[in-house]
């Protein structure tokens, strides 16, 4: 287990209590506050006990407690990051349908609600709804849809027919692995973005990158 897991145990942490505390984390973004100080001040088994039941069946408490204390200069590196986070956190579940459909649902002011996904089924507004989109549209093999995800700078002797016949014929079992392996990671999926870009991990080292256009999020590549 590398130290890198100390950063991203966090992300699967589903507002776990706080050791030691009488209430629990009121939003995400205490979460990782009170887990970010827990690391800084050198309080392992506190940050530890903050976790997910998930989380802690990914790691021990003993592995847990080595990757802080061999490295520590690093662990509270990790820590001041935590606590500089990029956007705003973002609480959202994911529903699957009897038919394999997902529905996308997001907690705002203390309510949940329907993401736009459930109404757009192909929209483009957010990377992860872009990614979603673009799964749903291959596994129903809508080539016409497909085409709205290719940037412009690829779109050049490309259409829906062309694409089909790539993606139904040699290039199959690639896509087929790499999309259920996008699809897989898409529940737990953290997205980066930094202006018009953006990138999702999926599987042991892929990641998806993706470019806005005109308002819309496209599938650039897929590494």
């Amino acid at each position: 287990m590398s130290l890198r897991a100390l950063c991203w145990l966090p992300i699967i942490a589903a507002l776990a209590g706080c050791a030691g505390s009488q209430s629990a984390p009121k939003d995400p973004s205490e979460a990782l506050r009170a887990y970010a100080t827990a690391l800084e001040q050198g309080k392992v088994d506190a940050a530890y006990a903050m976790l997910s039941d998930e989380a802690r069946r990914e790691v021990s408490l003993d592995a847990f407690r080595r990757m802080a204390t061999e490295s520590p200069a690093e662990v509270r590196e990790i820590a001041r990051t935590l606590t500089r986070p990029t956007s705003a956190p973002v609480v959202t579940a994911t529903i699957t349908t009897p038919s394999g459909e997902s529905l996308l649902l997001v907690y705002e002011s203390g309510q949940w609600k329907v993401d736009g996904s459930a109404i757009d089924l192909y929209a483009q507004t957010t990377p992860r709804q872009a990614v979603t989109a673009f799964v749903r549209a291959f596994e129903r093999k809508r080539f016409d849809i497909l085409m709205r995800f290719v940037p412009e700078s690829k779109q050049a002797g490309l259409d829906a027919a062309k694409l089909k016949e790539a993606w139904e014929g040699p290039q199959r079992q690639d896509i087929e692995r790499i999309v259920h392996a996008v699809k897989s990671a898409l529940p737990t999926a953290t997205f980066e973005e930094v202006g018009d870009r953006a990138t999702m991990p999926f599987g042991a080292v892929g990641t998806v990158q993706l470019v806005r256009e005109h308002g819309a999020w496209k599938i650039e590549d897929f590494d």
